[in-house]
């Protein structure tokens, strides 16, 4: 593989943080941002904590820290990135990851636009860790495994193909997409910014911060760090750590700052490194004490073995 799966992971929690925090000039400047990817943590600690998708867990999490409310221009974004976990957890089987994609989406309300929307982000993520994701067939395949929709997500991803093959600039696609700030305008942009800079993380998502164009139009900057977030965590998917600019991740490595509703940047990464292990099935004997013990009495750990190629994916 070029990328480890474990590198792909936390380039996609790390670009969504990075994109989204681009968007104020490298600065976290308000509250709304410190909790734009708070669902996404609690989904993936539950994931951690029982190994398997359980709808009611994510709820009682969410609803602990008052999170659980309807669909709303707000609360769209931070649903696409709250569905993140879900994507990677179940990257490698494509009717698995559209059937839990759709059955945590019922937590809200079932809006058309951030299902499709969800769809379109999460299936682009398992194809690059899947390493699967060629750039000339990726909108079509996108489309049809969004399938029949009445939403005009499909229609503006083919439009942003049209666009790549005319080789648009910046300023021509915003004109297309920025005249409103609606998430079926936020996701056709970001993928644009991935698409057109596939391999350069930093310019990606400086191009989808940009806002110089956004600003003539009254875009909010929730606008900019939802089209940040989304094209951060699809090139950090794509490029792994690897791509993300070294000078970033010292930065946020030397800060001390709450990420996301941790308390700082390193423990995002244990986080994603804990979710990893247990996405790879990984038995942590430090998590399961008991299993260690017989008759209350301590025993030593058993070393478990396998012939070659007699492990398979999930």
């Amino acid at each position: 593989m070029r990328y480890s799966p474990k590198s792909r992971f936390q380039g996609t929690f790390l670009g969504a943080f990075l994109g989204g925090s681009s968007a104020s000039g490298g600065e976290i400047q308000s509250q709304n941002y410190l909790d734009f990817g708070r669902m996404a943590v609690l989904g993936t600690e539950s994931l951690i904590a029982l190994g398997r998708l359980d709808i009611d867990d994510w709820i009682a999490r969410q609803q602990q820290e008052s999170l659980h409310s309807a669909a709303t221009d707000d609360i769209s974004i931070k649903i696409i990135i709250a569905t993140l976990p879900v994507a990677l957890f179940f990257h490698e089987n494509p009717i698995k990851l559209r059937q839990n994609l759709l059955h945590i989406l019922k937590i809200w309300e079932n809006d058309p636009v951030v299902r499709d929307a969800t769809l379109a982000v999460g299936y682009a993520i398992a194809l690059a860790l899947t390493e699967k994701l060629d750039p000339l067939t990726l909108i079509p395949q996108i489309i049809s495994f969004i399938g029949e929709t009445p939403t005009s997500i499909p229609k503006k991803l083919l439009k942003v193909q049209n666009l790549l093959e005319q080789g648009a600039g910046l300023e021509k696609v915003q004109a297309e997409f920025g005249r409103e700030e609606k998430l079926s305008n936020i996701i056709p942009m970001a993928f644009f910014c991935f698409l057109s800079t596939l391999e350069d993380f930093r310019l990606a998502v400086l191009r989808a911060t940009y806002n110089g164009n956004f600003k003539v139009q009254g875009a909010t900057s929730v606008s900019s760090q939802a089209t940040g977030a989304i094209t951060g965590a699809l090139s950090g998917a794509y490029n792994s750590t690897s791509g993300i600019p070294l000078n970033w991740r010292v930065l946020l490595l030397q800060r001390s700052s709450p990420v996301w509703g941790l308390t700082s940047f390193s423990q995002m990464l244990k986080l994603v490194d804990a979710f990893v292990a247990v996405w790879s099935g990984v038995y942590d004997l430090a998590l399961n004490p008991r299993e260690l013990t017989e008759e209350g009495c301590e025993v030593a750990p058993l070393s478990v073995y396998a012939a070659p190629r007699v492990i398979r994916s999930r």
